[in-house]
């Protein structure tokens, strides 16, 4: 399952710029929901909280959890698990505002020198679906052909996702199942025992842990990284259909305003950035041609300008 580059739209909330970049919200938003399950055991028995660790008890939910997905999943593999959750906690799209000003600024390229032009800047592009549209577009397929060969990449990605989600879902399912069983398993061992008193209560204890454990994986780790997936998954599908949308307008030979107009539907004018970013201007930069650097970068600055023009008549 795979989610693609991400910049700085996720700039405020990730650790790092370029490729890929940690969700700060995410890590921040686990971290502090554990510390508050920890806080409050530590609140109720104080120094004694050590009795809420029961190694037996996690590995049952956790390895219980883990196994019947891959028993539900038969593709899926405890690496397959591992990198769905490495994807939840790492993004990789960029934000869908970025991608529209990147296509008005080849709108604004494509206008001035054709459509041919853009193979240079093109290959700057890190967006991968963005650079095949828009090298299908340069080499002159028709948009017919485009739209069909994209959005069948687009419903591949999207199922990616989809069983992605499931896995971290089926997961959280599990998890409080298998803390019920544990805890089942622990009333058990205790009613077997009750020739000694003295023993109910810290078998009870113990057997409740494992119905703890169980709410606590699903609820504090699945089930909200899998809500955190479904969202990003719709982000990326967001940014690849502006992406899509904005190679076949440039391709019908859209002025920059136009393709601007057309694509102005898919983001708030709240996020419309007020100027070219960084990363944008490096695309449109050709490495290791100096002499064209300067005409790259007027191109920049007018597609910016573009920009500009836009949110001022919004």
């Amino acid at each position: 399952m795979d989610f693609d580059e991400s910049d700085n739209h996720a700039g405020g909330r990730c650790a790092q710029r370029g490729g890929k970049v940690m969700d700060r919200g995410t890590v921040v938003g686990l971290a502090a929901t554990l510390g508050l399950v920890v806080w409050v055991m530590f609140a109720g028995a104080g120094w004694a909280a050590h009795v809420f660790w029961r190694t037996p008890s996690l590995a049952l939910v956790v390895g219980g959890a883990v196994l019947t997905t891959v028993v539900a999943f038969p593709g899926a593999r405890l690496r397959s698990i591992g990198q769905v959750l490495k994807n939840a906690l790492y993004v990789r799209t960029r934000p869908p505002e970025e991608s529209i000003i990147t296509l008005v600024a080849l709108a604004e390229i494509a206008r001035r020198e054709g459509l041919l032009s853009l193979e240079r800047p093109v290959e700057s592009i890190r967006d991968d679906f963005l650079k095949r549209a828009m090298h299908m577009a340069i080499d002159g397929y028709e948009a017919a052909t485009i739209r069909s060969v994209m959005q069948r990449e687009l419903e591949s990605i999207d199922l990616r996702h989809t069983q992605g989600k499931g896995l971290l879902e089926s997961m959280g399912r599990s998890a409080p199942v298998f803390g019920m069983i544990g805890t089942l398993v622990g009333l058990v061992v205790m009613l077997g025992r009750l020739d000694d008193p003295t023993r109910i209560g810290p078998g009870m204890a113990v057997a409740l842990l494992t119905t703890l454990y169980g709410l606590v994986v699903a609820n504090v780790f699945c089930l909200p990284l899998a809500r955190r997936l479904s969202q990003r998954s719709s982000e990326e599908l967001l940014s690849k259909t502006i992406a899509l949308e904005g190679v076949l307008a440039i391709q019908a030979g859209d002025l920059p305003r136009v393709v601007a107009q057309k694509l102005r539907a898919y983001v708030p004018v709240s996020r419309w950035p007020s100027e070219l970013p960084r990363s944008v201007s490096e695309h449109l930069m050709s490495a290791g041609h100096e002499n064209q650097a300067d005409h790259a970068e007027d191109e920049a600055e007018t597609a910016a300008e573009v920009g500009r023009r836009f949110v001022d008549a919004a």
